[in-house]
């Protein structure tokens, strides 16, 4: 008798699947010739399930592109459902070649960035409501952003999601599940196409395996040149902008990993910290590295994009058990001239005379009198307080009737585009983000964080708030806390899930259930988060909140992403 496992059986079912596809017309083997593999590790380790007459074009491999993360989430199913066997040496290699080989081009990967930045952002994909509604039942639109497939392949994805999660024909592919019917319109044909059918259709169409962005960039690939020194610019949520210096150097033996050192600046509070870490750029534009702080225990992950011109280098690095922590970063590549990375406090206002503010950048001159630093008309640099390499703090006058608006600020020769702002009052504050979330835990599972920052707005020319022309004047460090968000008589969610600390990070309360609670319920519940600023002469405060849900904990998870550390 043989013996028959759910791995056995759950491949049966998936190979039962293709028929049906076959039959309905959405496979099509000629369709697209696949991308050529010719490493050996990768043959050796895939081909012996992912085979073909040709022994460079492998079953489903080489008709697919994705990401880094994309490529690694593949591998860990392979390892855990199907007993591939692969020492860690291994498994780098082939995600690199994958990744450099069957990957995305930049303009291919902006779209999906959030998905691997690990962004939690509220996003609506334009393009197909049907489609998303499909897909995003179970898991983010970014995931399939960041793939390109033959139109077989996408049908093959769906009979894979069908095989292996039967609740996803509840979820999301079935009529009467979560994605509903809607009445023929007057031109459409009476036959509605299966809510699946119609999303392999628009994916295979939009996200084709070839195409010209990936043929651009795939023949012009190349190891960046990125060692050097690069000035460093950010936000972390909740402490404010930050700037600094990172030194980049080249891995012995490779050219597309690096080591790291970069000295960071608090400007609101002048805290310094280090950061040392390690990356490898994947496709030529795609930093995957991670970071430690000297003297604490803190690890931050980097995803970012590197520009084709190898001078700038973006995007964000995270923290948390959930990657919840962030700060945006960008990088530019210093030489010998001076390089302006931005300027604290962000907007200075009409009628001032005496207000400090700090440039930052590298490289600024040694020597600097108040006529080398232009802030724009209506604006005098009164004198000069200190200068460094890395910092130049001048003291300045507002005239009265400067223009409010965005300046540019100059150094020397040095340019930082509408850096600076000048306002004449502040019109509102908001917070940031609108709709929050965060998870109790501490028993099983780890907290989910959620901060939160308040920012300052000026309503531009037009008098008007949430226009175009609204004027950012930067985060302000409001009061803060938590008012009951009422959903039902007696509401008592203020008093459980949690609390808000004076720099807007709110901590989830622990995992229940809570037997001090009406119904033994656990500490979850909806409230807002409050902020309420005083602006510089202005005789009232102004308020601003933000929903935020306290929800349960993840006890499952499906996307313990590593690359980079």
């Amino acid at each position: 008798m043989v013996a028959v496992t759910m791995r056995t059986l759950l491949g049966f079912l998936l190979m039962a699947w293709v028929p049906v596809y076959a039959a309905a017309g959405q496979v099509d083997r000629t369709e697209t010739t696949g991308i050529r593999i010719d490493n050996s590790t990768v043959i050796e380790a895939c081909g012996v399930c992912h085979v073909t007459d040709d022994p460079q074009i492998l079953s489903r491999i080489s008709y697919r592109r994705t990401t880094p993360e994309g490529w690694q989430q593949t591998i860990k199913r392979m390892v855990s459902l199907n007993d591939v066997v692969l020492d860690l040496d291994e498994a780098r290699e082939v995600v690199r070649y994958l990744s450099n080989h069957l990957g995305l081009a930049p303009e291919e990967a902006r779209d999906g960035a959030f998905e691997v930045q690990r962004e939690l952002i509220e996003y609506e994909y334009e393009a197909d409501r049907d489609t998303e509604a499909t897909c995003s039942a179970c898991h983010s639109m970014g995931r399939i952003l960041n793939q390109r497939r033959t139109r077989e392949e996408w049908a093959l994805v769906v009979a894979m999601h069908r095989g292996y999660y039967p609740f996803a024909d509840r979820q999301g592919f079935l009529e009467d599940g979560m994605v509903v019917r809607e009445p023929p319109a007057p031109n459409e044909t009476p036959e509605r196409r299966h809510p699946m059918n119609r999303a392999i259709d628009h994916l295979a169409e939009v996200f084709p395996l070839q195409t010209s962005a990936w043929a651009a960039w795939s023949a012009n690939l190349r190891p960046p040149k990125l060692e050097g020194t690069w000035a460093v610019s950010g936000n972390h949520s909740g402490n404010g902008p930050l700037f600094g210096r990172m030194t980049v150097v080249a891995a012995q033996g490779s050219d597309v990993e690096f080591t790291t050192d970069a000295t960071l600046v608090y400007a609101r509070d002048g805290r310094s910290v280090t950061h040392t870490g390690r990356s490898i750029v994947y496709t030529g534009f795609q930093w995957r590295g991670s970071s430690e702080v000297v003297g604490g225990d803190t690890e931050w992950r980097q995803v970012m994009f590197v520009e084709r011109d190898w001078r700038s280098i973006s995007g964000r690095w995270f923290r948390g058990a959930f990657d919840e922590i962030g700060l945006a970063v960008t990088l530019t590549r210093v030489n010998e001239a001076p390089v302006i990375s931005g300027v604290h406090p962000r907007a200075v206002r009409t009628s001032t005379n005496g207000q400090v503010v700090s440039i930052y950048g590298d490289n600024l001159p040694a020597e600097l009198v108040p006529a080398d630093v232009d802030l724009g008309a209506g604006i005098q640099v009164l004198e000069v307080v200190s200068v460094t390499p890395g910092a130049a703090t001048v003291r300045v006058a507002v005239s009265d009737g400067a223009s409010v608006g965005a300046r540019d600020v100059f150094v020397g020769r040095a340019i930082a585009e509408r850096a600076l702002v000048v306002y004449d009052q502040v019109d509102r504050v908001a917070v940031e983000p609108l709709r929050g979330m965060a998870r109790v835990g501490g028993v099983i599972v780890p907290k989910q964080y959620e901060q939160f920052d308040a920012v300052a707005w000026h309503d531009g020319p037009d008098g008007k708030p949430r226009t175009d022309d609204d004027l950012n004047l930067g985060a302000v460090e409001p009061t803060w806390n938590l008012e009951e968000y009422s959903a039902t008589y007696g509401d008592e969610d203020l008093r459980f899930v949690g609390s808000l600390d004076q720099t807007g990070l709110f901590t989830p309360a622990v995992d229940g259930p809570n037997p001090e609670r009406v119904g033994n319920r656990n500490n979850i519940g909806d409230v807002w988060v409050v902020a309420t600023f005083t602006p510089e002469g202005a005789a009232m405060p102004l308020r601003a909140r933000a929903h935020l849900v306290v929800t349960v904990p993840v006890y499952m998870r499906w996307d313990s992403w590593e690359m980079g550390r």
